[in-house]
């Protein structure tokens, strides 16, 4: 089922739109260009033959210092036709911390991404552009830093209160 989907995806963007394929383990994946994340999850959920109206999850990764990028993970499920895609796309490393990568939000796409673009906006430093109410969900508003990245440094202490 999924070289269908690839298959439909080329057929409706071009063959350039799959930047790569992992089609081994439980769920294969696709990698496609940040820039048509949007474009790519509003045919898929709006497409009759496809319609993943569930998206079950957005998980952020840092690959590491080697790799120097992000990889954001978007797990859809199209309950009427049982599909499951793994829709992934790759942010590279900012240079410093002030600078967050951006891809641009599938709120409007799907209601439950609000929630997860939040998540790894406060713990990975993602910005999602376009996202109405992006700010911590988990962290206080003045954590400063970024948990889950590799290079995050745990501070001693947070407002005179031990947190090692």
């Amino acid at each position: 089922m999924f070289e269908k989907i690839i298959t439909q995806l080329k057929a409706k963007f071009g063959a350039q739109i799959i930047l790569k394929e992992e089609i081994e383990g439980l769920q294969p994946a696709c990698y496609i260009d940040p820039s048509k994340l949007v474009e790519v999850c509003e045919y898929l959920h709006g497409e009759p033959t496809l319609y993943f109206d569930f998206l079950a999850n957005i998980t952020a990764v840092d690959q590491g210092a080697a790799a120097a990028a992000y990889t954001l993970v978007y797990h859809l499920t199209s309950m009427p036709h049982k599909l499951q895609l793994v829709l992934k796309i790759n942010l590279p490393y900012e240079l410093d911390q002030e600078t967050l990568p951006t891809v641009p939000s599938v709120h409007t796409i799907w209601r439950t991404a609000d929630w997860h673009e939040r998540e790894a906006f406060d713990l990975m430093g993602i910005f999602f552009t376009g996202h109405p109410d992006l700010r911590r969900i988990l962290l206080p508003d003045d954590w400063e830093g970024y948990p889950l990245r590799k290079d995050y440094q745990e501070a001693a202490l947070y407002h005179g209160i031990p947190i090692k």
